[in-house]
């Protein structure tokens, strides 16, 4: 199905760039889709790169274009614990492992193969569980993993120890890990021993490390949400594919 979309500010901007912006692909990856003819301005094809929308006018991408920019393989998988994201040693389960027609969850889709080069955007621990993105589309791993990002991240946490106001609120802000200050994290007390922490950063192992720094320890961490797309209902172990529209969000979402 084309994308199409009205551009209403009034200052002109070039086509490439108010793509880049509402992220439906990168600079460069508009340019491309400009010189193969895929896409049009009030029905007229746009030929120059440079060329700038009005505002009023409508912008429409072919179906031609929408199946280039979809090409690169994305997956949303609900990682059980026991399973490493990436570089399995010895007799560690790789995440990608898992992506079976078997597993698959939702419908039809294209069962990954050893062509595609899937990278975790965001890694969980091998005792953790839940969303985990992966991808071989550049512009999508800039989004959420990239050092502009301004991503966030939601975790159901259970903990064991005695859990205080004062516990949370340095779990919320004032400590630090590596000598670095963390950044001010979210943190909802949801029942005596379950937190819900959402966090813009990813150091190493954080939560876990945070929880210790305040003489708790977590004994289940569940991610649950990456920016605006939400594990909702997948099982454990299985996957779908991420839609156009998903990863859409979540490059829009990037920019804070």
């Amino acid at each position: 199905m084309a994308w199409t979309r009205r551009y209403d500010d009034p200052e002109p901007q070039r086509v490439n760039k108010w793509l880049a912006q509402s992220g439906v692909c990168s600079r460069r990856e508009a340019e491309g889709l400009i010189a193969q003819g895929l896409v049009f301005i009030d029905g007229e094809r746009v030929d120059d790169a440079g060329r700038k929308i009005l505002q009023g006018q409508t912008l429409v991408l072919n179906d031609s274009a929408q199946e280039k920019l979809s090409s690169s393989l994305s997956i949303v998988l609900h990682k059980p614990m026991g399973i490493v994201s990436s570089l399995p040693q010895d007799d560690q389960i790789e995440a990608v492992t898992l992506l079976t027609r078997d597993a698959l969850w939702g419908g039809e889709a294209t069962i990954p193969t050893a062509a595609n080069n899937l990278a975790p955007l965001g890694r969980l621990d091998r005792e953790s569980r839940g969303l985990l993105v992966l991808s071989e589309d550049g512009v999508l791993a800039k989004a959420l993993i990239g050092p502009e990002s301004e991503m966030d991240k939601e975790y159901n946490v259970l903990l064991t120890g005695v859990v205080t106001p004062q516990k949370i609120a340095l779990l919320r802000h004032g400590l630090e890990l590596d000598g670095r200050k963390l950044r001010p994290a979210k943190v909802t007390q949801v029942t005596e021993q379950k937190l819900n922490i959402v966090l813009k950063e990813g150091r190493n192992r954080q939560i876990r490390r945070m929880a210790e720094l305040v003489e708790l320890r977590v004994v289940d961490l569940m991610r649950v949400r990456v920016g605006p797309l939400k594990l909702g209902d997948l099982p454990e172990g299985k996957w779908r594919p991420l839609s156009a529209e998903e990863r859409a969000a979540l490059i829009a979402a990037s920019k804070g």
